[in-house]
């Protein structure tokens, strides 16, 4: 499998424009969810109706791209219908493949809809042969979205004991949690990104001056102040400035976002199939330039040329770039 085929730029769209976006920017595939629970970007403004999924296929596909719709949510208990739903009418609307981590939901697509291809969610959080394997032989799991955790020999490792397609994130946000599995937003707004879809929902978030300095809050949690001048961060506990100790900091995780842009040849090598770009809940700019920028560097590379950098900063959390664990230098 390794540097055997062109590797796959997977994007992401929470609206038609931003589809729109990704598919003339040179996405391969689009991935994105319907307006509801079911997904985990369920934010207001955001995502598609059942009609709107079906047009915007309809356009997808004459242009050669693909799409995958996210149902990574874990259903309610006892009310697995939204969820059962969703899988159903992804197979009956013809998406190229639907993306799962609930094991009950990758249960019932299997059983119900065996001709629709499932890919299996980060939010799964398989990272190893075993449990990949697992769902490979369970659910007929075609590719696995692989956690943010693993460095590139470990991903070329895992991939020469596993028969199933690998993707990686190479742009975006990244989550101090088990890849969305937080509880930190339902402390405070009683909504979780595990079951309603959302982190830090925009009817808690409140931004107030204070002088000269613009204050975060979510609920009645302050969560950051920033002087002036300063980029104002969206608040979510995990990226909050806290004191601790007598000192101010990030105490979970500073704001910087993910670019593996520089390492798309050592991704190739490690027999990586996918190329995901994180953000969902961006606007079609930040769509155009990410996904513009993702697949002139692929195309250069496929030419056996050396990839020019793009400056990506102004697009990136705090406008710091890392490129997380792919380079771990920790143990």
């Amino acid at each position: 499998m390794t540097g055997a085929a062109a590797m796959e730029l997977v994007c992401p769209a929470g609206t038609p424009a931003s589809l729109k976006a990704a598919v003339a920017s040179g996405a391969d595939a689009v991935y994105l969810g319907f307006r509801d629970d079911t997904n985990a970007r369920n934010f207001p403004g955001l995502n598609f109706s059942r009609a709107e999924l079906e047009e915007n296929l309809d356009y997808a596909h004459g242009r050669g791209c693909k799409i995958f719709l996210a149902v990574n949510t874990f259903p309610a208990a006892g009310d697995p219908g939204p969820w059962h739903r969703a899988v159903d009418d992804a197979a009956a609307l013809g998406v190229d493949a639907i993306i799962v981590a609930d094991i009950g939901l990758a249960d019932y697509a299997t059983r119900k809809h065996p001709n629709l291809r499932r890919h299996l969610s980060v939010q799964a959080s398989a990272s190893n042969p075993e449990s990949i394997r697992f769902y490979q032989r369970s659910f007929g799991v075609k590719r696995v979205v692989l956690p943010r955790v693993l460095t590139i020999p470990e991903i070329a490792a895992l991939n020469r004991e596993i028969e199933v397609e690998t993707e990686v994130f190479v742009f975006g946000g990244l989550c101090v949690m088990a890849e969305g599995r937080c509880s930190l937003s339902s402390y405070v707004t009683g909504q979780s990104p595990n079951t309603n879809g959302v982190c830090s929902p925009a009817s808690h978030v409140q931004y107030t001056s204070e002088g000269d300095r613009l204050i975060s809050r979510l609920g009645d949690f302050t969560i950051n102040a920033f002087e002036e001048g300063e980029p104002a961060g969206y608040p979510t506990l995990c990226k909050g400035r806290f004191c601790a100790g007598g000192k101010t900091s990030y105490l979970f995780e500073e704001p910087t976002s993910l670019n593996a842009i520089g390492l798309l040849s050592e991704l190739r090598e490690a027999g990586v199939t996918g190329l995901k770009i994180e953000g969902r809940q961006r606007g079609k700019a930040y769509i155009a330039k990410v996904v513009k920028s993702f697949r002139d560097a692929i195309d250069a590379m496929e030419r056996g040329e050396v990839i020019a950098p793009a400056d990506l900063s102004s697009l990136t959390e705090g406008g710091e770039n890392t490129t997380g664990a792919y380079e771990r230098a920790w143990r």
